[in-house]
């Protein structure tokens, strides 16, 4: 059967940020293995590997796609320089829409585990072994165990048709868990077949800060350093932008901690201009669609206060109007109380006063797919 692929798109990635800070930072005789979601019929693969908050190189022994062994320049074994992302050689490989692909690499040789991001929901998560069990169809149960870190994998991209294009959710922890993958699977229960969901997110991200200390290191980078390198995205259309609820919570006072300043705290114009300068003008130069996600309500929440429920609502009401954006999804609706807008509606909190319930998240996916599509 002849098929109309014609292009790159991205049908599977996630970020790539810092990882928790460890007594041990090192591991070898690795097998780390990954089930990725495809939405798209294509005739090819190609792997994006990032060690891009590494400090030493890593090298995979050996990488596949199934049954599949991929290669860059032609070398089995491959390495990731500090600091970097790389491409693995693209090659021939049939998927169908709906297929899940096994991702599988092997580490032999001790490898820096600073590259790494913690990710959530009904797809996502992975196992590791320690042992050579890359492209195998199976690993023993007794010798696995379940991950949902992501180490090094970032982008699964696939040579597809025309039609066919990526949308990415760029934020926090709040993306970092279910809605994106309640997204898929809302796209795929409406008969959604030509676009795929990327997740950018990495938890305690913040717009116009980040930690340069080992206690903190693992809340990832601020927006001008994430931004450009995360949305590099084949075949990308369309990004919804949901972060800054960090910025907002987390300075405390020096006298509370010491890596938290008060200084830190933004008034809503910080993150306007935050957002306008930092994300706007990438998105407007790849001629992205770009649509604003409202924060959530984080009454309860352990630094919860009136200034911060202001400085909220206001960026809420810019995100809102906003003609910087093409559209504005309204999550912070979709979830609160209606009486008591300032608390998540009963059933949608976590328990956290933060992070929405599974329930609240399949909402936000809902009103994302209602919104958009």
């Amino acid at each position: 059967m002849k098929n109309n692929f014609t292009k790159w798109v991205a049908a599977w990635g996630t970020a790539t940020s810092i990882a928790d800070r460890k007594e041990c930072t090192y591991s070898r005789n690795l097998t780390l293995c990954y089930p990725v979601y495809i939405p798209f019929n294509a005739g090819k693969i190609r792997l994006h590997f990032s060690n891009f908050t590494g400090t030493e190189p890593v090298v995979l022994e050996k990488v596949f796609a199934d049954h599949n062994q991929l290669t860059l320049n032609g070398s089995e074994k491959i390495t990731i320089p500090a600091g970097q992302e790389i491409t693995t050689d693209e090659i021939e490989f049939n998927t169908s829409r709906g297929q899940t692909v096994n991702i599988s690499f092997y580490i032999k040789d001790f490898a820096q585990m600073n590259a790494g991001t913690l990710v959530t929901g009904p797809l996502s998560g992975g196992t590791y072994a320690y042992g050579d069990f890359a492209g195998k169809d199976e690993i023993p149960d007794d010798l696995c165990n379940k991950t949902n870190w992501y180490w090094f994998l970032n982008t699964v991209d696939v040579f597809t048709e025309e039609n066919n294009y990526a949308l990415c959710c760029y934020g926090d922890s709040i993306t970092a868990q279910d809605w994106p993958d309640f997204l898929v699977k809302e796209l795929e229960a409406r008969n959604i077949e030509n676009v795929s969901v990327i997740r950018r997110a990495v938890c305690g991200t913040r717009i116009l800060r980040q930690y340069d200390c080992i206690t903190y290191q693992a809340y990832g980078l601020k927006g001008a350093v994430r931004f450009p390198v995360e949305l590099n995205i084949a075949g990308c259309q369309k990004v919804i932008i949901q972060h800054g609820i960090n910025d907002i919570i987390h300075p405390v006072g020096v006298e509370v901690n010491k890596f938290r300043p008060m200084s830190d705290m933004p008034d809503v114009k910080d993150l306007i201009k935050g957002v306008q300068e930092i994300y706007m003008p990438y998105c407007r130069e790849h001629n992205f669609k770009v649509y604003s996600g409202t924060l959530l309500p984080i009454y309860g929440w352990r630094t919860y206060a009136e200034f911060r429920e202001e400085v909220r609502s206001a960026y809420n009401d810019w995100l809102r109007t906003s003609s910087d954006f093409d559209g504005c999804i309204d999550f912070d609706k979709a979830v609160r109380d209606e009486k008591s807008p300032e608390r998540f509606a009963q059933g949608f909190d976590s328990g956290d006063h933060l992070h929405p319930s599974k329930d609240a998240y399949r909402v936000m996916a809902k009103a994302a797919a209602d919104y958009l599509f």
